[in-house]
């Protein structure tokens, strides 16, 4: 396919179908149902990517969502990093986007920890065992139970432990517990595993959801966010080719998605590993000459937003926002970022700097 990511269309159509213009959503569930998954490995962040696309939500409703209402989670899918996703959507996504290649690199991992294979293997026993008795319980909690069977490692190799035990698909990041943020047993938390339809089927819905969320956009970008192989990237795009509608540039899009691009995004502050650069294969339609300083080393900083570029630098500390513009920003866009600063206070709360991990 041809891809044209810097056409005005193409970018204002991307923005809507992020829930960044046109409307935002009622509840966090909705952003995440829309977005399918959120980077999740910046707990800060990926509470801002839902308020960024919601009205009216605090980051107290996200963790609500994750603990009480069990309607989110957080675990290792996508190229093998931590996102946030509904519950509903955990057996879909853990079977397409979880490979084997994600296990034998968090293997490399514990390996130089000095942590062996069958070591490992006892380790993901007795987390399992732990969440079964105790569940749920946070890192600190599942690393101090390692330490007690004599497993050696640091607390890196603890990580890289849970992170196997996920990627089995026996454990998830689900409620929260004070700040922390505790694991518990896949089938405790969610119940058994459904009976999934065949991978063809599989991959439709994720090419469906994908790009309810992230279209128009081409298998190159399917395949980078999901961390698929190219060929099953388009495959998954095969499936649902009635359900597209023909466009000239030869992006995918959904049929039913709005007729007309509608408006840049207001002003708005996005957050560490916001997904509007997570989206596609290439970020440089927004970051353009930015890109070395919003993204440092496989980190992404929170950003401001205007007229669909990244327009500056933006940090939390104390309960206020302190933003650094790139350049000197039109007055009107100086109001709405100032108008965001007081949402991101109000979303975040008063004393809220610590965030779970």
């Amino acid at each position: 396919m041809m891809t044209f990511v810097t056409s005005p269309d193409v970018m204002a159509r991307r923005f809507a179908a992020q829930l960044l213009s046109r409307e935002r959503a009622a509840a966090g569930v909705d952003v995440v149902g829309r977005l399918l998954a959120v980077q999740g490995q910046d707990p800060r962040g990926a509470r801002l990517a839902v308020r960024a696309r919601s009205s009216g939500l605090t980051a107290a409703d996200v963790d609500k969502a994750l603990t009480v209402e069990r309607s989110l989670l957080i675990t290792w899918l996508n190229r093998g990093t931590l996102h946030l996703i509904r519950s509903e959507d955990y057996w879909l996504l853990h079977r397409l986007m979880v490979r084997p290649q994600h296990e034998l690199q968090c293997q490399r991992i514990i390996a130089r920890s000095g942590v062996s294979p069958e070591q490992a293997d006892k380790a993901v026993g007795v987390i399992t065992k732990a969440l079964a008795t105790d569940g749920p319980l946070t890192r600190l909690q599942l690393r101090d139970r390692l330490a007690r069977t004599g497993i050696p490692g640091d607390g890196n190799a603890a990580l890289h432990l849970l992170m196997l035990a996920c990627q089995r698909g026996l454990a998830v990041r689900g409620p929260m517990i004070g700040a922390q943020h505790a694991y518990v047993l896949v089938r405790d938390w969610l119940g058994s595993a459904p009976v999934l339809p065949d991978l063809d089927v599989c991959l439709a819905e994720m090419a469906r959801r994908y790009l309810a969320g992230h279209g128009p956009a081409s298998d190159q970008d399917l395949a980078k966010w999901a961390g698929l192989p190219l060929g099953q990237a388009r495959r998954a795009l095969a499936q649902i080719a009635p359900s597209l509608r023909s466009r000239a540039d030869g992006l995918a899009e959904l049929a039913g998605a709005p007729a007309e691009p509608g408006e840049l995004p207001a002003p708005r502050l996005l957050g560490a590993y916001d997904p509007v650069l997570l989206g596609w294969a290439s970020r440089q339609p927004i970051l353009g000459s930015h890109t070395q300083i919003v993204t440092v080393n496989g980190l992404f900083r929170p950003f401001a937003l205007v007229a669909g570029r990244a327009a500056g630098l933006w940090s939390w500390s104390a309960g206020q926002v302190a933003l650094e513009s790139f350049t000197e920003l039109p007055a009107d866009a100086e109001a709405g970022l100032a108008a965001e600063a007081r949402d991101v206070q109000r979303f975040l709360g008063a004393g809220s700097d610590p965030m779970p991990e």
